[in-house]
């Protein structure tokens, strides 16, 4: 149920679309700033004044962050000689690196009673479940001849409830989606093209509802009725208020359709019952502002995970079909105090919380008939990732999820719920052997007394730290944590003694809703503060020393990372930043990179390589 923190997530941030087309073009160097520290109220002057001052501050806002710009790009391009040499040794030690670590990607597998469906290299294949023949091709980017680019690929595949079409989202580099719909048969063909769909739903066998994406914008939920006359669009709901962004879901069982619509603080659900095509959607809560909240089906009860409540975490609470509002929850299930909610998982009968708690990951299971008995798994310590696979099924009671850490690769495990048991699957990477390095949990005390998490990695023994270089890592921001995922590229720092070390500050997620709300808005220095005292505690307790000291930090945690860089300049040695928000201070430039960075494979490790040059020459290595 990924759908659940990701979405949770995009409520709070205020937006509602694909993480790749919500950065802004050119944002790091782009200003964001409202107005210069000087200017003056304008309450009292006449409105063409006011406007002809604005503009004249604006004019020079633009002049002056072109000015730091150029100035910038200027002694970059004088000084970016010196890591050439090392930048080309870099690339092929990561190449070596990377392909060690190179590994047959997880494909989502839907299952459809007697077929599977699944993507693999820009093909979507259709094989039996009993794995008897070969798979076949039921769409290929390659006949896709429109599509024009080398970039597309399948993004959402859906299958209607009987099999008789097939759904698929198309990307390219251009940030359009466009969705294929297949009639499938003996010979499965394209039947119609939808150029703007956003994300979408089967509702019936012959009808698919889908939103459309315009200027970054969802506020309209349409039905395609495919017929053998052709095929016919109706609306079926509109949303009038522009800061709400309108999704569309599935509940595990299939049941429901769930039409979202978010903004940054608030929740409306509408369900279109699959059981009863005729009827229209219905609303299960009308907004109320500050409380946001998803809705799950089983058993004719809604399961409804929502901030509402008496407690700033979330909480799982019920509510019959007959009686969907707000009136008649009932709490099943809250989240306690500092607990991150990762993600949850609703089977036939149980419930799977996915938690992180002072620093390490928990399954809370319980039955649905008894909520109140909770079994609770700790797992293995190493772990600082977990997703759940993609193709759990509701009436399972095994829950199949990867684990990995900065220094592990995804390794596969299943809990089954009915034993009570964990199970390592195989998984084709390559594995480290986690006794070769070593995991440390620090807690930092800030400025107010709050201890806030560090969690450090190195290689075992490990000998005269103070002396290693350290790559200190940082985001806090949006209530989303630190990325802690697996990256083969940092292998390479890893085995050359490098300390790694995520400093999990406040405006971030690790901590709950809590942790996010202590340092945003006009408490964002809070964030600082943070970071301040996370570098200082390392240094203190023997990991490295500012003159070996690197921070490193992507999109909004620039923010942080530049005003260090302002309010304690000693603190560390080189920064890089990657899709940075800041607008004048550019410590290194990616070009050409989105909100993840550069697409390519070879454009990375290019990437990476430039900024490790950059690092070790910066720090004297």
């Amino acid at each position: 149920m990924h759908r659940v923190v990701g979405t949770l997530q995009k409520v709070r941030l205020g937006i509602h679309r694909c993480w790749h087309i919500t950065a802004a073009p050119g944002g790091l160097f782009r200003s964001r700033s409202g107005t210069l520290s000087g200017s003056r109220s304008f309450t009292n002057l006449p409105r063409n004044f006011k406007n002809l001052e604005m503009e004249k501050n604006k004019s020079c806002r633009e002049f002056i962050g072109e000015e730091h710009l150029n100035a910038e790009l200027k002694y970059y391009k004088s000084k970016s000689h010196k890591y050439s040499k090392l930048q080309d040794w870099f690339k092929r030690k990561l190449e070596e690196v990377c392909n060690q670590y190179v590994s047959n990607s997880y494909s989502s597998v839907i299952q459809m009673k007697d077929f599977e469906y699944f993507e693999e290299d820009g093909c979507i294949y259709r094989r039996h479940q009993n794995g008897d023949q070969i798979p076949e091709v039921v769409l290929s980017l390659d006949q896709l001849q429109f599509l024009q680019t080398a970039e597309a690929q399948f993004q959402q595949i859906r299958v209607s409830p009987n099999q008789k079409y097939l759904a698929s989202s198309i990307s390219s580099s251009s940030d359009k989606s466009i969705c294929i719909v297949v009639k499938l048969g003996p010979k499965p063909e394209v039947v119609h093209v939808l150029p703007r769909a956003f994300n979408f739903e089967w509702g019936t066998d012959n009808s698919l509802f889908y939103t459309n994406l315009e200027k970054l914008q969802s506020h309209q939920v349409l039905k395609l009725l495919l017929e053998d006359a052709g095929a016919t669009s109706e609306m079926v709901y509109k949303e009038n208020d522009p800061r709400f962004f309108v999704e569309l879901a599935s509940t595990k069982d299939g049941r429901f359709i769930t039409i979202n619509s978010n903004s940054k603080n608030s929740s409306e659900v509408w369900l279109f019952d699959r059981m009863y095509p005729q009827n229209n959607p219905r609303i299960v809560q009308e907004r109320v502002s500050g409380v946001i909240y998803l809705v799950e089906h089983q058993r004719n009860q809604l399961y409804i995970l929502t901030n509402y409540g008496a407690t700033e975490e979330y909480r799982l609470m019920k509510a019959p079909i007959s009686s969907p509002g707000m009136k008649s929850w009932q709490t099943v299930y809250e989240v306690k105090e500092r607990t991150k909610l990762l993600d949850m998982e609703l089977f036939k009968d149980h419930c799977i919380m996915i938690l992180k708690y002072s620093d390490h990951l928990y399954l809370h299971v319980f039955s649905l008939d008894e909520p109140s008995t909770v079994k609770c798994i700790q797992l293995p310590s190493w772990a600082c990732v977990i997703e759940s696979e993609d193709n759990l099924k509701y009436e399972s009671n095994k829950f199949s999820f990867r684990l990995s850490s900065p220094v592990q690769p995804p390794v596969r495990l299943l809990y089954s719920i009915e034993d009570n048991e964990l199970h390592i699957q195989e998984n084709g990477f390559k594995t480290t052997n986690i006794r070769d390095y070593k995991v440390t949990y620090l807690k930092a005390p800030s400025m107010d007394g709050t201890l806030v998490p560090i969690t450090v990695f190195h290689k075992t023994p490990f000998n005269k730290m103070n002396k290693k270089p350290l790559l200190a890592h940082v985001y806090g921001a949006y209530g989303i944590d630190l990325n802690v995922d697996f990256k083969p590229e940092q292998m390479v720092l890893l085995e050359d003694g490098w300390i790694l070390a995520y400093c999990h500050v406040r405006g971030g997620g690790e901590l709950g809703l809590s942790w996010h709300k202590a340092s945003r808005l006009d408490k964002k220095q809070v964030g600082i503060y943070d970071l301040e005292a996370c570098l200082h505690h390392l240094h203190s307790t023997g990991y490295s020393n500012p003159r070996r000291t690197a921070l490193t930090a992507n999109s909004a945690g620039g923010v942080l990372a530049g005003s260090l860089c302002n309010v304690s300049p000693d603190s560390v040695r080189a920064v890089v930043l990657r899709v940075s928000e800041l607008p004048n201070i550019i410590l290194d430039i990616q070009p050409g990179g989105d909100h993840f960075g550069p697409s390519k494979w070879e454009e990375s490790i290019h990437e990476v390589a430039r900024h490790y040059a950059f690092l070790y020459e910066e720090l004297e290595l």
